[in-house]
């Protein structure tokens, strides 16, 4: 059975993708009771419409997010065909997850998220897409024939041309397995910054650096610092559990649990980044779009730059360069890595470790850096508060999951007020 551009070698397989994707159409069509012959009606019309063509759908066709609502059968029709690839290579656990984002004029994200959600499903895709009206971010996990043509489609997308290009996707060993599902939505702000992008836009962002030109950057930074001179900052825009476990030598890596936080951190913050030049990076670079625009909008830098596709992107070409330790990344895998560096260490007794754990504490959701050997005493928690509250409940089997602040969250300041004139210099040495 033919239909979405993807062959069906079994009847198993045809009727749970009818259900999944046409369910509504035969629903419209006929009553319940003739669903068995709308669903064969509904498979050949797909099949007729969605037939040949190897390769991404034809761009008078993705255009369709631009105008009406499309509905099942065009969003159909702008789906890759898959024909030319195995069932087993395209649900391959050996495979990559990419990264990426776009930002560009969405008239209708609904219409976007909709397209988005059934190219993943069509290709096996897990993970996270965020769609609102100044564009697209993405983390998805899957083979490597689909993330191929996942990144095929993209380019080829109406929306995104001229914009979007192929190096603009990261990508890392992992799979769709790297995501518990798929999460597709439409949001105000493609990552979560907490202001309208109408009053700090993307288009005011700071300069792009090259991972060669900010290398240099770098060490003519680091290179100052060892002779006593701060008019640089090094500045890490992510949060503290990310930067705990890698960071560039000498950076401020302000200790906020939010990007949310970057904002207020910023305005407490003013008189740091007065008459300097500010090096900024993210993990791939989204972060540092809105964060250097909000920068900047304060004019009291000398200048912002920033790490163009971020730290994943300085790895490929420096995996021994300035930065050390693990990159944190968000999925189950929390760390990839290019060297051996371990920079961080374990909660309890202190031995180097990096790999992040949750909290065993049903209440609580943060992330724990504890060594095996602590983990077979059973400290198995972010805190001795959660600890406690974990044997409480365990104790009841309740099975009841809250989330709360706990001893971790309510001792750091929600927006730390910086003294680091020395400190950054004692960093940079």
């Amino acid at each position: 059975w033919r239909c979405c551009r993807q062959a069906f070698e079994e009847l198993s397989g045809i009727h749970r993708h009818v259900a999944l994707h046409h369910a509504a159409d035969i629903g419209q069509q006929a009553p319940l009771a003739e669903a068995g012959q709308q669903a064969g009606l509904a498979v050949k019309q797909g099949a007729a419409e969605g037939s040949p063509a190897s390769g991404p759908a034809p761009a008078d066709r993705a255009d369709g997010l631009r105008g009406h609502a499309p509905s099942s059968a065009e969003i159909c029709c702008m789906l890759p065909d898959t024909s030319h690839v195995s069932y087993d290579d395209l649900t391959s656990k050996v495979g990559e997850v990419l990264l990426y984002y776009c930002y560009c004029e969405v008239k209708d994200p609904e219409k976007l998220c909709a397209w988005q959600k059934a190219l993943c499903q069509h290709l096996h895709l897990t993970g996270k897409v965020r769609v609102a009206s100044e564009g697209i971010n993405g983390t998805v996990g899957g083979s490597k024939a689909a993330t191929r043509l996942y990144i095929e489609v993209m380019l080829s997308q109406p929306l995104f041309k001229d914009i979007l290009c192929e190096e603009d996707f990261k990508s890392s060993t992992g799979g769709a397995h790297c995501f518990p599902e798929l999460r597709v939505g439409v949001f105000k702000e493609i990552v979560p910054m907490g202001i309208d992008p109408k009053t700090v836009s993307y288009k005011e962002t700071g300069i792009h650096l090259s991972p060669q030109e900010f290398h240099r950057e770098v060490e003519r930074y680091l290179s100052q610092a060892s002779q006593g001179q701060n008019d640089t900052i090094l500045l890490d825009c992510r949060n503290f559990y990310e930067s705990k476990i890698g960071h560039f030598q000498g950076c401020l890596a302000p200790d906020i649990r939010k990007f949310s936080y970057f904002p207020s951190y910023v305005d407490e913050n003013l008189e740091l980044f007065k008459d300097k030049r500010v090096l900024m990076y993210c993990t791939g670079g989204i972060r540092c779009e809105r964060g250097s625009a909000y920068l900047r909008s304060k004019a009291v830098c000398r200048e912002v730059y920033q790490l163009k596709g971020g730290i994943h992107k300085y790895l490929e070409e420096f995996p021994d360069g300035f930065y050390r330790g693990k990159l944190f990344v968000f999925d189950d895998r929390y760390a990839i890595c290019s060297n051996e560096d371990i920079i961080s260490a374990c909660r309890y007794c202190g031995t180097l470790w990096d790999q992040y754990k949750l909290c065993s504490s049903q209440h609580c959701r943060q992330l724990v850096l504890t060594c095996p050997s602590c983990r077979n005493k059973g400290l198995t928690a972010c805190c001795p508060v959660c600890q406690e509250k974990e044997l409480k409940v365990n104790s009841r089997a309740s099975g009841q999951t809250l989330k709360e602040e706990c001893e971790c969250t309510r001792r750091r300041p929600r927006v730390p007020i910086e003294h680091i004139s020395q400190r950054t210099l004692d960093a940079g040495k």
